[in-house]
């Protein structure tokens, strides 16, 4: 049977005109600017700018929100207006469900459902969550999320990152200290593997096989039979929101951040995989004798998988700026393919590496940010690396690093949020333990074997 949401063009050309409209208007008022010297308001041109995305559901929204936390990407602006967008799309009817469920599971889907509530959990950028309940178990069956994708998002996507162009037009014509080639390419590819449900049954399955034995996380089973391509049923993982804590005792806090820091370093420096998306929609924390036990694994969608020579260079720049070996900090930065590396892009590099690997690198415990405020995070040292690049001209970010980096400072704001207080370097030094690139490379083909990945 044909399928008749894929890619087509009618919906491509429709989009087009949409998101073209939108994004158009405000580029070419930016050009009409520069062309005729006049001052550009860019905090009203970022504020239309959201307001135009906002209501565009599908992967324009999902880019913009990827955009705005990837440092230098866009004018700090328009960054600050996108990042409003994370959980502002409406939520489609229930008209549109039936029909949509029909299409994934058939005309017979609701007798496969015990329950399916009508109004959706949550509504994001590429679909919405519904709670269910199966068939099964004496006590009226298990309680399940079925993510349900919005129509035609497969043509939206194609149509979107065409746009993304214009995007980044807007941020070339100021003279931006990144090249954003790589960017485009890395979060294309991203985007189009969130739209395959099958490849998030996987990853659920991927991070299920990952953290084994880890009483702190939970990571919820697929149902097959209730999923699809477009369909992706989960079980429903009951948790209040990470930020619900943020006024508990300390220990509690400190447990929740040990959990997202497992959570997040032990697959990538044991397998080779980070979840590149940790806001804090995408977890939330279960209750354990009246407080916060641990945290539950939401979603998977935005996965990367490395090769394990990435690994490698993440392990080695933290040795070098541990044991002040510039030669390995070289060879991390190789090996990651920065090219072109002069004395001048070694002390750029640097500047952020000793301000990402900071907490790591000190055998004490601390807070995240260590004295500065949560407000000032970060922004000292993305300064001195803005004006240091740009008197260099743009580099190109290597596309590996950029959910590498982003994921890192997204962590980063969930620690600040908790102000959990914990030695982060013997946290790394645990899930570092025995770490050698052969051995990242087998463990990760064998977690991706028995996660349903061809071989």
């Amino acid at each position: 049977m044909a399928d008749q949401e894929q890619n087509r063009f009618s919906a491509r050309a429709a989009r087009y005109a949409r998101v073209g409209a939108n994004i158009g208007g405000i580029a070419a008022r930016f050009a009409g600017a520069r062309l005729f010297g006049l001052d550009l308001d860019r905090d009203r041109n970022a504020a239309e700018l959201a307001v135009a995305l906002g209501g565009l559901k599908g992967p324009i929204m999902k880019v913009a929100q990827l955009l705005s936390t990837i440092p230098d990407a866009l004018p700090p602006e328009y960054a600050a207006e996108l990042a409003t967008l994370q959980s502002q799309a409406p939520p489609m009817g229930w008209a549109f469900v039936k029909r949509r469920m029909s299409a994934e599971l058939g005309t017979d889907w609701q007798g496969k459902f015990a329950q399916f509530e009508h109004h959706p959990a949550a509504a994001a950028s590429l679909g919405q969550v519904h709670r269910a309940r199966a068939h099964n178990g004496a006590d009226g069956g298990s309680d399940l999320a079925c993510k349900l994708q919005y129509p035609d998002m497969q043509s939206a996507v194609e149509a979107d990152l065409q746009q993304l162009g214009l995007l980044f037009s807007i941020h070339r014509r100021m003279d931006p200290a990144i090249d954003t080639s790589e960017i485009a390419q890395e979060i294309g590819a991203r985007i189009r593997e969130e739209l395959d449900y099958r490849r998030e049954a996987k990853h659920v399955a991927l991070y299920r096989a990952m953290l084994a034995g880890n009483d702190l996380i939970r990571v919820p089973r697929s149902w097959p039979e209730l999923s699809t391509g477009r369909l992706l049923t989960l079980d429903w993982l009951e948790g209040r929101r990470m930020l619900d804590h943020k006024d508990d005792a300390l220990a509690v806090r400190n447990r929740l951040a040990t959990a997202m820091f497992s959570a997040w370093w032990f697959p990538f420096s044991r397998f080779g995989v980070i979840h590149g998306d940790p806001h804090l929609g995408n977890y939330s924390v279960f209750e354990q004798g009246g407080e916060g036990g641990g945290i539950n694994l939401l979603d998977y969608g935005c996965i990367r998988i490395f090769p394990p020579s990435f690994v490698e260079g993440v392990v080695d720049l933290y040795r070098g700026l541990i044991g002040n070996d510039e030669a390995l900090i070289v060879h991390a930065y190789e090996t990651w393919g920065f090219k072109a590396l002069g004395r001048d892009l070694i002390d750029v590099l640097n500047i952020w590496a000793r301000f990402i690997y900071g907490p790591l690198t000190e055998d004490r415990v601390r807070t995240i940010a260590d004295g500065v405020k949560p407000g000032e995070y970060g922004r000292r040292e993305a300064y001195r690396v803005h004006l240091a690049l740009k008197q260099k001209g743009p580099v190109t970010v290597p596309r590996e690093f950029v959910f590498m980096d982003r994921a890192a400072i997204g962590l980063g704001a969930v620690f600040l949020h908790l102000a959990a207080e914990l030695n982060f370097h013997r946290l790394f030094e645990e899930a570092i333990e025995d770490f050698s690139t052969a051995k990242v490379a087998a463990e990760q083909a064998r977690v991706l074997t028995a996660s349903g990945f061809p071989g």
